[in-house]
């Protein structure tokens, strides 16, 4: 049994005409005839905007549609992927905050998590997506923020099990372009779990073993919490806002679309730095 009812779809009356516009150029280019789609390129972006905006299960929004299982998440997946690919670069990003007049940026890895298990990794006994820093299974995305809390970039998904300064070198460009922001007026900053990098990155100090950090090192840990703990902020914007985010349902290899999150999220606010 089933009732039919209307809903509201949260956000700025302008983001089911930004991914409208988006799809059908992408049909446009694909040279794909309206005729051969169950959808228009609206209630398409619609159905994208509920389920990621709302987490709305595929079923549902196939069912409301009418159309099925299979072509709901390919119009999903299709729509993900054409937002993903207007995702800035770090180097984009930290152009865009350098013209900004930022003198910092933060970079923080993420546990989005997920509800697939049991994938075996590359060490006997340990599973691939477990994150023992957290206690859950997930996937680590790392995000560079602008000193305010807001999101700039984000990077593709490395697995739960990652260090995040591992997840940091995995990224081809992020390091380089994290070096090349570098100068005496601008730093990026980081905690701890990014000990192995502060050639590039600005971290805390760490107490030494059998020993206690001086009261100029606590000072200076503490002014750097207080700085660097925005950046968790901006993670929080991006989790709160797109609810199928928490946790993901899918392939965890495809956590790495919260880049469409963040497009939306820019697009929405009319903000990129």
């Amino acid at each position: 049994m089933s009732v039919s009812h209307q809903g509201v779809l949260e956000g700025s009356e302008d983001l089911v005409p930004f991914l409208s516009a988006l799809l059908a150029n992408e049909r446009a280019r694909r040279e794909t005839r309206s005729s051969k789609k169950a959808l228009t390129t609206y209630r398409q972006a619609v159905l994208v905007l509920r389920w990621l905006v709302d987490d709305t299960r595929m079923s549902r929004l196939a069912r409301d549609n009418k159309i099925s299982d299979s072509t709901a998440y390919a119009y999903r997946d299709e729509a993900i992927r054409v937002l993903a690919e207007r995702r800035p670069g770090p180097r984009g990003g930290l152009l865009a905050a350098r013209a900004a007049g930022h003198t910092h940026v933060i970079l923080d890895g993420t546990l989005i998590e997920t509800d697939r298990i049991h994938t075996r990794g590359p060490t006997p006994g340990v599973d691939l997506w477990w994150s023992g820093k957290h206690q859950r299974h997930g996937g680590n995305i790392q995000v560079v923020s602008a000193p305010d809390d807001w999101p700039l970039w984000t990077s593709n998904v490395r697995s739960g099990r990652e260090h995040d300064t591992t997840a940091a070198r995995t990224d081809p460009h992020l390091l380089d372009d994290l070096r090349a922001w570098l100068d005496d007026e601008h730093k990026a900053l980081a905690d701890l779990g990014y000990e192995g990098e502060t050639n590039v990155l600005y971290v805390p100090f760490k107490k030494p073993a059998g020993a206690s950090l001086t009261v100029n090192r606590k000072a200076h840990n503490s002014l750097h919490s207080a700085v660097r703990a925005l950046g968790e902020r901006a993670n929080s914007i991006l989790k709160t806002t797109f609810k199928a985010l928490r946790p993901w349902r899918g392939c965890p290899w495809r956590i790495g679309h919260i880049a469409a999150a963040l497009v939306l999220l820019h697009h929405e606010h009319a903000r990129t730095t």
